[in-house]
């Protein structure tokens, strides 16, 4: 097949949606199946292939990402064909918008719906654009490509989408080499971007909390890391003052090569969020032996697995005390390591291209059976 992903999102920092785009293109192109494309435009930053992208096709246009965007969404203007002057069978867009083309099959993903259910806490273009398109996308979509069995249930009932166009192809693990045992001292490791729906804000109630004496005993740092967004601002400001002042800690954008690192001197990963499609630290540290709290909503419970401890993102102190247990029960945080290794290994990269190719069958099916309707 001729497939062509739009690499956009993994062009500048390659966190959530970004690491999903080079993961899949990396797990494509190593299949030698396909003749793929990757595609960017932006008017400041080129496209910079790794070593784990070498010998791929790729397109970069020197087009602002904003004006492609306005004109792809409001325009569906112009076809991918004329800006590659190449043909495809499959083009394949990393959010829920599609990407106009004359012939190709179209395949959208839709990572969750949280830009319907809270557009407040969107910004930018998604707030602009998926509220008022992404139904009429799907719609038209050849196939959707989900990443939980969450977030297809979750498109099948809201946008109206029959279940035989959505395909669950969930991320895949990483090749680590997990550690024996969580380490004795470290950190509480929060791990991803600052905004709304992470629910930074419910997390750092928790650890006032355990700060004002709720844990019984020496309290790690809590080391925030991941890019800050302009709704951040009042909770770096909170951790710049007492009580939390000296107990945590925001270090930033995490790049790929360091994030095993970050993993490594964890004691455990907090993941709150109100909601996820995924949740892809938690399956990073799973894979790396690092036990995991996470919220009870979403994806986080079908990803976890039922190995480690599901809090309700509303009650920091449900929160607080999840993170307690696994720091003050050596045991349980060591069975819930084991449980996690097990659970990790079961999102494995192969798996998951051969649901994305057979998606991809299926749209191609479907385009042209539209061409032949038309």
């Amino acid at each position: 097949m001729r497939v062509l992903i739009d690499y956009r999102p993994a062009l500048r920092e390659r966190s959530g949606v970004g690491e999903y785009t080079h993961q899949l293109a990396k797990a494509l192109l190593a299949t030698g199946d396909d003749d793929l494309t990757i595609f960017s435009s932006s008017w400041k930053d080129r496209l910079a292939i790794d070593g784990d992208l070498a010998g791929v096709r790729t397109v970069d246009r020197r087009i602002p990402v904003r004006l492609l965007n306005l004109l792809w969404h409001r325009m569906e203007w112009p076809p991918i064909e004329a800006l590659t002057a190449r043909r495809f069978d499959v083009v394949h867009s990393l959010h829920p918008l599609l990407m106009p083309s004359r012939e190709a099959a179209q395949v959208i993903t839709i990572h969750d719906l949280n830009f319907l259910s809270h557009p407040e806490r969107t910004r930018a273009e998604i707030r602009r654009d998926y509220p008022r398109l992404a139904h009429r996308h799907a719609q038209r979509a050849d196939a959707i490509i989900v990443p939980s069995a969450f977030t297809a249930g979750e498109v099948e009932r809201t946008l109206g989408v029959p279940a035989d166009r959505i395909a669950v192809c969930s991320y895949g693990a990483p090749g680590w080499t997990p550690r024996a045992a969580p380490p004795d001292a470290g950190y509480v490791l929060f791990f991803s971007t600052l905004e709304p729906r992470k629910n930074v804000g419910g997390l750092l109630d928790a650890y006032e909390h355990l700060v004002a004496g709720s844990f019984k005993g020496r309290i790690p740092e809590l080391l925030l890391a991941g890019k800050a967004t302009d709704e951040a601002a009042p909770w770096l400001d909170r951790i710049a003052r007492p009580p939390l002042q000296g107990f945590v800690r925001h270090i930033g954008y995490v790049e790929p090569r360091d994030r095993r690192a970050l993993y490594d001197g964890a004691r455990l990963l907090v993941m709150p969020s109100f909601e996820e499609g995924f949740g892809i630290p938690v399956l990073e540290a799973m894979s790396a032996g690092v036990p995991v709290v996470a919220a009870d909503r979403g994806s986080l419970p079908e990803v976890l697995g039922g190995a480690g401890v599901l809090v309700n993102p509303d009650r920091p102190q449900e929160i607080a005390a999840g993170i307690a247990r696994l720091l003050e029960d050596r045991a349980y945080a060591v069975e819930c390591v084991g449980r996690g290794i097990a659970r990790a290994r079961e999102f494995r990269w192969d798996r998951t291209i051969e649901r994305v190719r057979a998606a991809y069958v299926l749209a191609i099916a479907r385009r042209q059976h539209r061409s032949r309707a038309a």
